[in-house]
């Protein structure tokens, strides 16, 4: 018997689930719809700052080819909106009065900016209407907007100071906008890194040509430009920073409404457990940004320490992968589908800024300091070793390390302006390995021989932590005829996500081809 799937939503998760689960689809074991409310197919939603500032193409952007699709076989239903699914009869309702049964459902619903809570903005985050000059830069319209900013050598004005607000900020005064960040608290990425990572972010920043505007409290938001568009952020000081555009970037917030409605359980995300199923519900899963795996076991020690959706592409993507091999299975009838291996659990995530002229990472609890000894020694009982602090900066240049090991392992870093050391500590914190004793051997990694050390890297590393390809695969990739990054992308997936491995991927085709010539 055919299974039908149904999946809610388009996006960068569901077009991997899509693109898995086609073998099916053409064999006839199961029938696939896919619903998108946007008049698009899935398309790279992290690169849409990129083709804000014009480096890339809406073309590029796209992961999914709607029409391709459907000539295989997919019920493609794009400009349409869920309404209510009714699990009682296992059909989803659409806003275009037609209501498809299903099998296995799975929502793959995404998540939602953020709207701050500001006289001038609508509050309600579910239906915001922002007035003209404000954008949340969450979709291909939303891009436009900000290319004609740029594109005019505008005054954007970023409010938040994460990665994503960061990159945008730093992409557009690259291509000419007077860019200024506002942000709560002392630094940037304040929940991510310490103070000195966070004052020596904010001085590169501000090297790059982006203004930081820090410990600043929004109030309100002022539309008085030419037929009410934004003019400037009101600040509780009394205090305004004046600008033609105002990008939010506060955070993002998972897409749960549907399955609340269905009364589906929900936290932060749609609970499920560790075969994505939700919870006392085996015909429903979830992936991506809107599924949160906690499973119902009070006693699993894997949960109780759970962060929620990650929000980060490449967890999604493997969800995606794992969840595609597990619907065939239950589709076969085959009696191993339960006997298949949990989705193994997510390892810590790695933040990565990249930037012309600046670079930054990090990962874990970078809380603590060098001379914080009770905090140090938290922990340390039953033999287990105290944390260890190693810490240098050279302010002036922009440079600054932090490392944070228990028995000589990585438990958190952050390394700005210093791209080597940070590669190399960001693949020994993957890998759980333990650092040199002489932990200065990784600061000279980016010293006047870096070109040696850069020679010298492994060709096993992963390039593309996002879709989970090695410097060796890009490598084959390019042997057998790719020359160029997006033809190294559609051979092995590689680039297609955040984007932040582009420039390692030219570097290992130029590599090649220098090597040929010789």
């Amino acid at each position: 018997m055919t299974e039908r799937i149904v999946v809610v939503g388009f996006g960068p998760v569901a077009a991997r689930l899509v693109d898995e689960l086609l073998p099916a689809v053409r064999s006839g074991l199961a029938q696939l719809t896919v619903i998108g409310e946007e008049a698009e197919a899935a398309y790279n939603r992290v690169l849409v700052a990129d083709l804000g500032v014009g480096r890339t193409t809406a073309s590029a952007l796209a992961l999914s080819d709607a029409a391709a699709l459907i000539a295989d076989g997919v019920d493609v239903r794009l400009g349409v909106r869920v309404r209510r699914i009714d699990r009682a009869r296992q059909r989803v309702l659409l806003s275009d009065g037609t209501s498809p049964g299903y099998g296995r459902l799975v929502f793959a619903t995404g998540s939602r900016p953020v709207i701050p809570n500001l006289t001038g903005l609508n509050p309600d985050p579910a239906a915001p209407v922002l007035p003209a000059g404000v954008t949340a830069l969450r979709d291909l319209r939303d891009a436009s907007v900000l290319h004609a900013a740029v594109a005019g050598g505008k005054r954007v004005v970023v409010l938040g100071g994460g990665v994503l607000g960061l990159e945008i900020a730093l992409a557009a005064a690259e291509e000419g906008a007077t860019v200024t960040v506002v942000h709560n608290g002392p630094h940037p990425l304040g929940r991510t890194i310490d103070r000195g990572g966070g004052a020596v972010l904010a001085a590169s920043l501000r090297n790059c040509g982006v203004r930081v505007a820090g410990n600043a409290r929004c109030v309100g938001v002022e539309h008085n430009a030419p037929e009410g568009g934004f003019s400037a952020l009101l600040l509780d000081d009394g205090s305004a920073i004046d600008g033609d555009l105002l990008v939010l970037s506060c955070g993002v917030r998972p897409r749960t409404e549907l399955a609340e409605g269905c009364g589906l359980p929900t936290a932060a995300g749609i609970l499920v457990d560790h075969r994505l199923r939700a919870h006392h519900e085996p015909h429903i899963f979830a992936i991506g940004d809107c599924a949160e795996v906690r499973c119902p076991d009070a006693e699993c020690l894997e949960c109780r320490a759970a962060q929620g959706p990650s929000g980060l592409v490449g967890p999604g993507w493997r969800q995606a992968e794992w969840l595609a091999e597990y619907l065939v299975l239950l589709a076969s009838e085959a009696s191993d589908a339960e006997a298949l291996p949990a989705l193994p659990a997510e390892l810590p995530g790695v933040i990565v800024l990249k930037a012309r002229g600046m670079t930054m990472a990090a990962a874990g609890d970078v809380a603590a300091e060098p001379w914080d000894e009770d905090v140090l020694c938290a922990g340390a009982a039953d033999g287990r070793p105290r944390l260890q602090i190693a810490q240098w900066a050279d302010p002036e240049h922009g440079r600054y390390v932090k490392m944070a090991t228990r028995a000589g392992v990585l438990e958190g870093l952050v390394a700005v302006g210093m791209p080597r050391t940070a590669a190399e500590l960001v693949q020994l914190f993957e890998r759980g390995a333990e650092l040199p004793a002489d932990r200065s051997l990784l600061l000279r990694l980016d010293g006047p021989d870096q070109a040696a050390a850069a020679g010298a890297a492994d060709p096993e590393r992963t390039v593309c932590r996002c879709a989970g390809v090695s410097g060796t695969a890009i490598a084959a990739a390019i042997a057998s005829g790719c020359g160029t990054v997006a033809e190294v992308a559609g051979a092995t997936r590689a680039g297609t996500g955040c984007g932040g491995c582009h420039e390692e991927i030219m570097g290992i085709i130029e590599k090649h081809f220098q090597g040929a010539v010789a």
